[in-house]
């Protein structure tokens, strides 16, 4: 399966916030986004836009990256490691092994040649009842 075959219709932009719970109240109250989840312990949250699959996480971090390095577009994919490895045929550099956040997601973190930073993610959620 080629990469392009592998994408899934999601997108989820990870941004930087310094007080997460202002952010999502932000988020909320001007744009009119809801919230999916909170996770307090790792500090973050992905409320859903009015795009369908256009998600934003909100990532609290205690200082901010210096301006024009903040938003992270977040590719969802069906098979994480069939998409890693085609990007890695392309000598395209990771930033680590996937991550795995168990019952939830499949997390892989990249890069394009001038640095800017991506993900890949895998939804491995369980069915909604």
């Amino acid at each position: 399966m080629k990469l392009i075959d592998n994408f899934d219709g999601g997108l989820t932009c990870s941004v930087n916030v310094l007080d997460i719970q202002a952010a999502m109240k932000w988020y909320q109250e001007v744009l009119g986004f809801e919230p999916i989840y909170y996770l307090e312990e790792l500090g973050w949250c992905e409320l859903k836009s009015p795009v369908p699959g256009a998600n934003v996480g909100l990532s609290q971090v205690e200082k901010m990256p210096p301006p024009g390095g903040n938003a992270v577009l977040t590719w969802g994919v069906k098979d994480i490691e069939q998409a890693r490895s085609e990007l890695e045929s392309h000598e395209v550099r990771f930033d680590g092994d996937i991550r795995t956040i168990e019952g939830m997601v499949k997390l892989a973190t990249f890069y394009d040649p001038d640095g800017n930073c991506y993900m890949l993610y895998q939804d491995i959620s369980l069915p909604k009842v």
